[in-house]
C-alpha cells in the first residue's frame, strides 16, 4: 500500500481524535460545544428547507418539461462555431445542469460516462467539468436565501462567469493532458 493510501485511510479518524483532544486540553467543554453546534445546525437546516425544496422542484420541472434539451439544442451551433467537435456537444446538458444542481449534473455526467466510456474524451471532460464548476444557482437560492440576502446580482454574474471559465478550462485541460 502506498503512503498516500494510508494517510487517506487514517486522516479522518486522526482528526476525530485530535480535535476533541485539543479542545479538552484547552479546557473547552467538548460535549456541550458539540450539542450547541448540532442545535444551531438543525435550526439552519430547518431554515434552508423551503429554499431547497423550491430549487429542487424548479430543476425537476426544467428537466422534465424538455427545456434542458431545447436549450442544449439552441447552444449547439455556438459550440460548433467555436470549433467544438459535434461529439463533444453532448457535454452541453452537463454544462447547463451543473450551475443548477449537483445531483442533476451528476446524473447527466453518469449518463455521458456510461454512453462514451470513462476513458473517452467526453467521459474525461464530464469528470473534469464536474470538478471545476459549481452549483451557482443552487448556492444563491439555498444559502443566500436562507440568510436573507436579496441583492446578489454580482454573485450571480461572477458565479456564471466562473462556470463558463470552468467549462473552457476543462475543454482545454482535457484536450492538452489526454490528447
Amino acid at each position: 500500500m502506498s503512503i498516500i493510501a494510508e494517510v487517506s485511510r487514517w486522516a479522518i479518524p486522526f482528526l476525530l481524535l485530535i480535535i476533541p483532544l485539543a479542545a479538552f486540553i484547552r479546557k473547552v467543554p467538548v460535549y456541550e460545544s458539540f450539542v450547541t453546534g448540532a442545535e444551531e445546525g438543525f435550526k439552519i437546516a430547518i431554515k434552508i428547507l423551503p429554499f431547497l425544496i423550491g430549487m429542487l422542484v424548479s430543476i425537476r420541472i426544467f428537466v422534465d418539461s424538455g427545456a434542458l434539451e431545447i436549450l442544449a439544442g439552441l447552444l449547439e451551433p455556438i459550440f460548433i462555431f467555436f470549433g467544438v467537435d459535434t461529439e463533444l456537444t453532448s457535454i452541453i446538458p452537463l454544462a447547463i445542469m451543473r450551475p443548477l444542481s449537483g445531483a442533476g449534473a451528476l446524473g447527466v455526467a453518469t449518463q455521458l460516462i456510461d454512453q462514451y466510456g470513462p476513458d473517452s474524451f467526453v467521459g474525461r471532460l464530464a469528470s473534469t467539468l464536474q470538478g471545476s464548476t459549481d452549483t451557482t444557482f443552487f448556492v444563491l437560492t439555498v444559502y443566500f436565501g436562507s440568510v436573507g440576502i436579496k441583492r446578489y446580482r454580482y454573485a450571480l454574474k461572477l458565479g456564471l462567469l466562473a462556470d463558463i471559465t470552468g467549462l473552457i478550462a476543462s475543454l482545454w485541460i482535457v484536450h492538452y493532458v489526454f490528447y
